[in-house]
């Protein structure tokens, strides 16, 4: 099972300071509008999301080629989903699973 592209998305107070900090350590935004608060950086082959207002957690982040392949599996290993993407369509769509201490892991087909 191929998990594609990781990433975290942290959730920050001001995406000002955050993307200023992360900018010190060598990361450079790649997509993303400040304006929307979010942004996307990337510092060699690591990307983190910074989300100002979008999320209650930290979120770990996984872009698949295909969502609904990874869905399937994880139902079949019993896995409990709290977002599911519709197994009868095509194209962009996500799935949202919480790991034993209720932290958020996304699969976000895009």
């Amino acid at each position: 099972m191929e998990l594609g592209d990781f990433s975290i998305s942290l959730t920050v107070k001001d995406i000002t300071v955050s993307r200023a900090f992360y900018e010190k350590l060598g990361f450079e935004v790649f997509d993303g509008k400040a304006e929307e608060n979010w942004l996307m950086l990337r510092q060699g082959s690591t990307k983190i999301g910074l989300f100002q207002g979008m999320f209650d957690k930290n979120v770990l982040t996984f872009n698949p080629k295909d969502v609904r392949a990874i869905q399937k599996h994880l139902k079949s290993e019993d896995v409990t989903l709290i977002r599911e993407a519709d197994p009868g369509t095509e194209g962009a769509a996500s799935i949202t699973l919480l790991d034993p201490d209720g932290n958020p892991i996304l699969f976000d087909q895009f």
